[in-house]
Formats: structure tokens, C-alpha cells, sequence
């Protein structure tokens, strides 16, 4: 299947129903998912990937399963959601990988790859990040894609209060020499 877009070692492409079994892989690991505090059951996991797909359809984007170009291999997700903040929907860059994949840089390089296509692609201005107070190495991420912190909010999800950082960057500020678009 070809890539809708590419960074230096990562592919993105659409979740299909097929994907089933490769996102219960990081979806059903509690470590994976230990910023909503469980792993997810089979019906979770459905009702996720169904959500990713309804997205594409309603938004013209969602979040894209991500392969490494070198052998094919699915090491996660990573893309844009619209999420709720400070009273209007943003774009937020979000993503998962599997445990194996981690600290490899694939995260940032996933999350920058998203954010340029966000910027060229899609006309997006500015995009976000809501990030899990507790998560510092998606902290790291969003600053290492140029990110600041721009506010903060309270996620009520499982029966818990969970507070969340938010962080943003605006195409002017990734590429200040180039006019924004919209003015």
C-alpha cells in the first residue's frame, strides 16, 4: 500500500479494519497505555479503531498507522484528532507506539512528520498536543517539535479526573520567513 506521506525513516498510512490486531498490540499493553490508566479491552479496541476511521471520513484525517520503511514493520499510530480545548475543537498530533519502538526517536520523527503535513497539506495554522501531566517523555516530544506549553486542562475519563498539559506551535513559528496563508 502506498504511503499517503513519508518522513526520513517512517511511512503514514489510513487504518483499515485489517489493522485490528496490530493496534490491540499497543492498545491491550497497560504500560503503553498508562496515561489513561488501563489497556484496553477487545470492545475498546474496536470501538478505537472504528473512531480512527469515522475520522477520515468526517475530517479528512485521523490518526495514521505508522511503518518503518526499512521492513515494512507497524510500530504505532500518529496523526491529528480533533480534541476540545479552551471552548473550540483543535488539531492534536497524538500517537502510540508499541513498547519495542520506544525511545528511537520515532515518536518526535512521527510527530514533526505530522506537523508539516498538517502545515502544507492541510492548511492547518497551528497544531497541539494534550499530553498527560504525569507523561514527561511526551513532554519531550512536543518540545522537540518546536512546541510550547500554551495551557492546561482536566479530562474526566474512567471515573477519574486526569490533568493534562497542552502545548501548540504555529506554522510562523516553524517557518518564520514564510508568509502565513490565511492573512
Amino acid at each position: 500500500m502506498p504511503y499517503l506521506f513519508e518522513s526520513e525513516r517512517l511511512g503514514f498510512r489510513r487504518l483499515t479494519q485489517e489493522d485490528y490486531l496490530l493496534v490491540c498490540s499497543f492498545l491491550k499493553d497497560a504500560e503503553v497505555m498508562y496515561a489513561w490508566e488501563h489497556a484496553f479491552s477487545d470492545e475498546e479496541c474496536h470501538q478505537w479503531l472504528d473512531r480512527q476511521i469515522g475520522r477520515y471520513e468526517r475530517d479528512g484525517f485521523s490518526l495514521w498507522a505508522v511503518i518503518r520503511k526499512k521492513d515494512e514493520a507497524f510500530l504505532g499510530v500518529c496523526g491529528l484528532t480533533m480534541q476540545p480545548f479552551d471552548g473550540r475543537m483543535v488539531p492534536e498530533i497524538g500517537y502510540l507506539f508499541k513498547r519495542r519502538y520506544w525511545h528511537r526517536g520515532y515518536a518526535a520523527e512521527a510527530a514533526v512528520a505530522c506537523r508539516e503535513y498538517a502545515f502544507d497539506v492541510l492548511d492547518i495554522d497551528e497544531v497541539y498536543s494534550i499530553i498527560r501531566d504525569s507523561n514527561a517523555a511526551s513532554v519531550a516530544v512536543a518540545k522537540r517539535n518546536g512546541m510550547t506549553q500554551v495551557g492546561g486542562l482536566v479530562k474526566h475519563y474512567y471515573n477519574m479526573d486526569m490533568p493534562h498539559l497542552v502545548y501548540s506551535v504555529r506554522r510562523d513559528e516553524v517557518r518564520p520567513h514564510i508568509e502565513n496563508r490565511k492573512s
